[in-house]
């Protein structure tokens, strides 16, 4: 009896402690949230590294964001993205090819405005290890999908405890796929061009290239 009651006492102990452990990571998830909320536009500057050891897959690139609101527009990849609150244009060099699309409303899909909001929904949380980087306190917090049929198998999301902003996500899929973005800088509320989340459709026809309706 006294070992069944023991077992008892320790289960309930160890649920209640996942449990503040989750809320704590809940709390500091809204923190980021409150915080990003805050701002009138937001700049950032990334690498982004994928890789797949098992498939000899190791791709590493830099990329950079722009948003204000829903709005964005990006560099990634050799290509631009843009989306002006209604259309997404993706617009790429190399083919001399604009590709204009109504945005895709998979909640699922990881765009540029759900860069630094998308843990909000869908997931579990737990705190997991604090890193010193370069002196900086990095407060790691384990993102685990609801969602059983997830590709996702778990997200660990890295947080500035000084400044509540996003410094590190990375992601691995069931298929041992692990992509990283590192934040190299991090602005806000920068003076912007009234027609920066505007695409001028004659100047892109002007040079070339062709445009692509879906």
């Amino acid at each position: 009896m006294k070992k069944i009651t023991f077992l008892l006492t320790l289960f309930v102990g160890l649920n209640m402690l996942s449990a503040q452990n989750s809320d704590k990571a809940k709390a500091l998830l809204e923190d980021v949230y409150s915080k990003v909320k805050s701002y009138d536009n937001i700049q950032v500057d990334f690498k982004y590294v994928l890789n797949n050891a098992e498939a000899g897959i190791n791709q590493e690139t830099r990329g950079e964001v722009t948003l204000e609101g829903k709005k964005y527009i990006g560099n990634f990849f050799g290509a631009t993205q843009l989306y002006d609150g209604s259309k997404v244009y993706t617009i790429v060099p190399e083919n001399e090819e604009v590709t204009i699309e109504d945005k895709s409303e998979d909640s699922n899909a990881l765009t540029p405005d759900k860069m630094l909001t998308f843990y909000r929904e869908g997931h579990n949380y737990e705190m997991d290890i604090l890193q010193n980087v370069n002196g900086r306190k990095i407060q790691f917090i384990k993102l685990t999908p609801i969602d059983t049929d997830s590709e996702i198998k778990n997200i660990l999301l890295g947080i500035d405890a000084e400044t509540k902003h996003i410094y590190k996500v990375i992601e691995t899929g069931n298929n041992g796929t692990t992509t990283t973005i590192t934040v190299n800088t991090f602005k806000t509320n920068q003076p912007l061009s009234k027609t920066l989340f505007t695409f001028d459709e004659a100047k892109y026809k002007n040079d070339g290239y062709y445009i692509v309706r879906n």
